[in-house]
């Protein structure tokens, strides 16, 4: 089963960083715990269920599918029992997860509009995480919600610069851009949060020139998410 789980740092930072702020900006809930073992087995559910998609081979990919589906259903049928209200919050990821399967089926994963779509769906568990820890600012959860955007969308267009698009200087120039667009729009949106923004500007512009590899840097990709969400604790909060 271990080859069935996904290794992608990224991916990983992107499952737990939104939860942790949906927590941070409500109340610690004992629900809070099934929701995001729910939320875990969705994802690892979801890998093979992609990668069948993309290869067509079932039998690969049935068991592990079959696994994470057997241990999945309790975790759902819990949390629509103790929470009805969170059905509504599956709505918008189902056209998300469709964009994925779509990119899966054209073994074209790789594309940003997939990247993206999966960062919006990533992201989009903020909103039940407040709402079952019964936050009271739907406005400030909101605010985290684009800032989780923001950083991961500046975060797949860095790593491309020092994978995939390593040679290609306009997309070097295109992510340094962005970086520094993300890095103004925060002094109006999180003006308290400019500094780890500056940091992030700065990761982008100088790493991809290091010629530092992949694997570092989904390691060091960590560092930055954790700085990310200390800063937002210390700094936002």
């Amino acid at each position: 089963m271990r080859k069935y789980i996904p290794n992608q740092h990224g991916a990983w930072a992107m499952l737990i960083l939104p939860f942790l702020f949906g927590v941070a900006s409500s109340k610690g809930q004992f629900i809070h715990i099934p929701l995001f073992v729910c939320w875990l087995l969705i994802y690892l559910f979801s890998f093979p269920l992609l990668q069948w998609v993309k290869t067509g081979k079932l039998e690969r990919y049935l068991q592990p599918m079959r696994v994470y589906g057997i241990l999945l259903l309790p975790f759902i049928l819990y949390l629509v029992i103790a929470e009805p209200k969170l059905l509504g919050f599956v709505l918008p990821l189902v056209p998300l997860f469709a964009v994925n399967l779509y990119y899966a089926k054209t073994k074209n994963e790789r594309a940003l509009l997939n990247d993206i779509c999966a960062i919006l769906a990533f992201c989009l568990i903020i909103y039940p995480v407040f709402y079952v820890g019964k936050g009271e600012s739907w406005g400030a959860v909101t605010e985290l919600f684009l800032l989780n955007v923001l950083y991961f969308i500046g975060t797949a267009l860095y790593v491309k610069t020092v994978i995939r698009e390593r040679n290609n200087i306009r997309f070097y120039y295109g992510s340094v851009l962005y970086h520094l667009l993300f890095a103004v729009a925060g002094l109006l949106l999180f003006p308290s949060l400019l500094a780890p923004l500056v940091i992030l500007l700065l990761r982008a512009a100088i790493l991809p020139k290091t010629g530092i590899t992949a694997k570092r840097t989904g390691m060091i990709e960590i560092g930055f998410s954790l700085m990310l969400y200390v800063s937002v604790l210390v700094l936002y909060f």
